[in-house]
């Protein structure tokens, strides 16, 4: 499908100190297209990765895009344009990278409950390595491989026993996640695997957890990375190729400092330094989390119990993050509304879908906001769209790129009737439950 590019405005406008895509812009979108709506930056998504290839410019590495990030198409191009390969995680999302024109050795498959339908689909694709997380999958992973008399390039994923300091959800590296292969159990399985005629160990990784700005922390991980590699080495696993270092690079939300990536890359250097392997890094949010924004419309506002309510036409259906993790993204005022940043007042902007958890934020301090006020969450380009449902039979709201003065829309919006494709109306004859006899819907 070939992209319609629309012009933007570039002249100063409400908002446009405190947002990388100028407030028209964002106006004119949300005009054309309606709200809610997610909006990328596709200039910042290059900014990122540019950032994170000069800081690891000292040492062999590969960047993987981890496409559960954002899995949109012409974000997944993008990335492969700029030389990525893909981290995934699911079937699906090997249907994704390779329709986007990712090469198959680029692609490297992780996640704890692969089933032999995707291994096979793996193998068969000739992807570049399967990251295995037990003695149960790598035997799974035998049998397909045998089947098939196919060779199979395979890393392990350890678990390295690292505490993050993140929500309990988003820690994958500590001592009883359902995350990785215990430090302990790696070396007897690399015998195992090293016995079999099919299975090529050619890495060792980690993924410690995400949303971590502190340094020190994949620090710990790259040393336990380090000595678990000597070990292998010293057994007789002369084959391996790479060290992954997994993904979890921490982003600016709010007031917090993002991990810059300069230091990120001192710590990892002494992994390269030491093994002589390639760095394999897999980041999703650090490329395209700051990227993008989600617009909505104030459609109420009301006073209850000495609280001040904006509702908004997004919910928790549309971003998850707040209401999942207690995520908190800045909140600003787009259009249509008071841009006084003097005249702040708290407000809890929530959404239509009928849960007290449904929120995208609380008690945040914004200028007056009425009916048809347009606002932006930002932060919103990672884990916004690909972690929205249908809840409530609500359509997923489309896609925009951005693309210096020019957008595109690259999802359209779901429709009611998209949302019930595949149903189908109960039939007019059905089995009655207690006896196994016909009855007619009548009766």
């Amino acid at each position: 499908m070939r992209l319609v590019w629309r012009k933007g405005r570039n002249r100063s406008g409400v908002g446009q100190s405190i947002l990388d895509v100028p407030a028209d812009t964002l106006e004119r979108i949300a005009m054309a297209v309606d709200t809610p709506v997610y909006v990328y930056d596709a200039e910042a998504i290059r900014s990122r990765y540019d950032e994170l290839t000069v800081a690891l410019s000292g040492f062999p590495h590969e960047i993987l895009y981890s496409v559960k990030a954002n899995s949109n198409l012409s974000i997944l191009r993008l990335m492969r344009g700029l030389g990525a390969g893909a981290d995934i995680v699911s079937g699906g999302e090997l249907v994704r990278v390779l329709r986007a024109g990712f090469a198959p050795g680029k692609v490297v498959f992780s996640g704890v409950g692969k089933t032999r339908r995707e291994l096979t689909a793996a193998v068969e694709n000739h992807i570049g390595l399967v990251n295995v997380e037990s003695h149960d999958e790598l035997t799974l992973l035998n049998e397909v491989a045998q089947e098939l008399r196919t060779v199979v390039k395979f890393g392990f994923r350890v678990n390295p026993d690292v505490a993050t300091n993140t929500h309990p959800y988003t820690q994958t590296g500590e001592r009883g996640m359902k995350f990785g292969v215990p430090m302990g159990e790696v070396l007897s399985q690399a015998l195992w695997a090293r016995d079999q005629e099919y299975l090529l160990l050619q890495s060792v990784g980690m993924h410690i957890g995400s949303q971590i700005l502190d340094a020190s922390r994949f620090r710990q991980g790259a040393e336990k990375l380090a000595s678990l590699i000597e070990q292998l080495r010293d057994s007789g696993a002369e084959e391996l190729h790479s060290a992954d270092v997994g993904g979890g690079i921490g982003i600016q939300y709010t007031s917090e400092e993002g991990l810059d990536a300069a230091q990120y890359a001192s710590v990892i250097e002494p992994l390269a330094r030491s093994t002589g392997l390639k760095i394999m890094l897999e980041p999703g949010r650090y490329l395209v989390g700051n990227a993008g924004y989600l617009l909505t419309r104030c459609v109420h506002t009301k006073q209850s119990g000495g609280r001040s309510f904006v509702v908004v036409d997004a919910g928790m259906n549309d971003l998850l993050r707040p209401s999942l993790y207690g995520a908190v993204h800045d909140i600003c005022v787009v259009a249509g509304g008071e841009t006084d940043e003097l005249k702040l007042r708290s407000v809890d902007v929530v959404g239509p879908i009928c849960e007290t958890g449904d929120f995208l934020g609380v008690d945040r301090k914004l200028p007056e906001v009425k009916r048809g006020t347009l606002l932006a969450v930002r932060s919103a380009g990672a884990y916004g769209f690909t972690m929205s449902s249908n809840y409530n039979s609500r359509p997923r709201p489309p896609e925009v790129m951005v693309e210096g003065n020019r957008w595109a829309i690259i999802r359209e919006r779901e429709t009611i009737e998209d949302l019930m494709r595949g149903e189908q109306l109960s039939p007019d004859v059905a089995l009655d439950w207690r006896t196994g006899r016909e009855n007619t819907v009548d009766e």
